[in-house]
């Protein structure tokens, strides 16, 4: 595959790497600095685009791709407000999306395991139930888009929870956590890849599920699979779909 790489910083340069160790080319490296490259005659250059750059990049960059007829994997996250009106931007043009909170395997497993936990804990409502979730400094976006896909399939499963409310540790929290929601307790610290943990706390015990990262290589591996994946495919996608849990 010939690669476009949109956001060329730490996590695009790990990309690049398993890209090329896969056999892979890469015709097009965007940061900061060269903007001024990011048009649709480069990008028709690249047979799929891998995108993770800043929120308020993501969508511009997904829009450019639909214009260059390009599909493009999508790892940034900040931007699923607007998730809807892609999707329907994407099927009405035929193009061609995935995207996903996390794109490392791990994460992935963490997913189904979350949620196949969620189902048996809407039998046992003497748990409530928090998520916890830690991140480098530099993360911009809070809660973390993972913590936002665990806390929503939470959501999904249990009927005493609707909606979720996130706290950033550090930063003013005057809010009351409802019984009905579920609190994302966010932590950013230097050097933590990501570290996501469910735990259910009843009066007599706890039940705590976990996954943390050691790198970035996961999540940067993974994006590759993805767009390896997507070949020879057009529509709307989601990490989830390339597994088969069931």
């Amino acid at each position: 595959m010939k690669i476009a790489l949109l956001g060329y910083g730490k996590m695009g340069q790990i990309i690049e790497r398993f890209a090329l160790e896969r056999g892979h080319e890469v015709v097009l490296k965007i940061n900061s600095r060269n903007q001024d490259e990011l048009n649709v005659t480069n990008l028709s250059k690249a047979d799929v685009a891998i995108d993770f750059s800043v929120p308020d990049a993501a969508i511009p960059n997904i829009y450019l791709c639909f214009e260059a007829n390009v599909p493009i994997v999508v790892g940034s996250t900040g931007w699923y407000g607007q998730l809807q009106e892609v999707k329907d931007a994407c099927l009405s043009r035929n193009n061609t999306l995935l995207y996903g909170s996390n794109f490392s395997i791990g994460v992935n497993i963490f997913f189904h395991i979350n949620q196949v936990l969620a189902k048996v804990m809407n039998n046992f409502p003497a748990y409530d139930v928090q998520v916890e979730e830690i991140h480098h400094t530099q993360k911009l976006d809070s809660p973390s888009g993972t913590a936002m896909t665990i806390a929503e399939s939470i959501i999904d499963e249990l009927d005493s929870k609707k909606e979720w409310v996130n706290e950033l540790v550090g930063s003013p929290f005057e809010d009351v956590v409802k019984k009905d929601q579920v609190l994302i307790e966010s932590h950013r610290i230097e050097h933590v890849p990501g570290t996501h943990t469910v735990v259910y706390s009843s009066e007599v015990d706890d039940i705590e599920i976990k996954h943390t990262a050691h790198n970035r290589a996961g999540f940067a591996l993974g994006a590759i699979v993805a767009a390896e994946w997507l070949q020879n495919k057009q529509g709307f996608y989601n990490i989830a779909d390339i597994f088969n849990f069931k």
